[in-house]
């Protein structure tokens, strides 16, 4: 790949993180937001991971200066980057059922994540193991928002880069698998 299709890949992937980033500070239903499909297709998409996994963590990072902070934000980022890990498995083979099976784990990966937070760092569940099971019930509706919105937006960012690739030669050269 040439330095000019690996700037014009860049520059493509970026776009569409950014443009799925946008959608995040667009009015919707709990939960139904870009950021987890962003952070698996970052992990699976950039030619270096940890780019990938930077930027996807970077338009977060955008989203919470316009929407704000609050005191979540390192189970958030964490599951997020988590997520951005779970893409790095579909670096090599992209299949349907890789990409459900790995929406489906990140989902439930960021649920477990933020209400293990929400149940460790706010006083709305005793601090027991009743507690956090009462937690996690109280989430669920949050999960299906999730698994919804996170299924709509891997359909779209994956979907839409196969589709782009018929027309910007420079994505379909894929990363390699091995690299950093």
């Amino acid at each position: 790949m040439t330095s000019r299709d690996r700037l014009i890949r860049f520059a493509v992937l970026t776009g569409i993180v950014l443009l799925a980033a946008a959608a995040r500070i667009a009015p919707h239903p709990h939960n139904v937001t870009p950021i987890a499909a962003l952070a698996l297709f970052g992990g699976a998409h950039f030619a270096n991971r940890w780019v990938g996994l930077r930027v996807s963590l970077g338009a977060l990072l955008l989203g919470d200066l316009v929407i704000g902070f609050h005191a979540l934000v390192p189970f958030v980022y964490g599951g997020f980057a988590a997520i951005g890990v779970l893409g790095f498995g579909l670096r090599s083979e992209r299949s349907v059922g890789r990409v459900v099976g790995a929406t489906v784990a990140g989902s439930l990966l960021f649920f477990l994540v933020t209400n293990f937070g929400m149940w460790w760092l706010f006083d709305t569940y005793p601090p027991t193991a009743a507690g956090l099971w009462a937690c996690y019930v109280a989430g669920l509706p949050y999960l299906a928002n999730s698994l919804a919105g996170n299924a709509a937006y891997v359909g779209l960012l994956f979907g839409g880069v196969a589709l782009l690739k018929r027309v910007v030669p420079a994505l379909r050269v894929d990363p390699a698998p091995a690299s950093a």
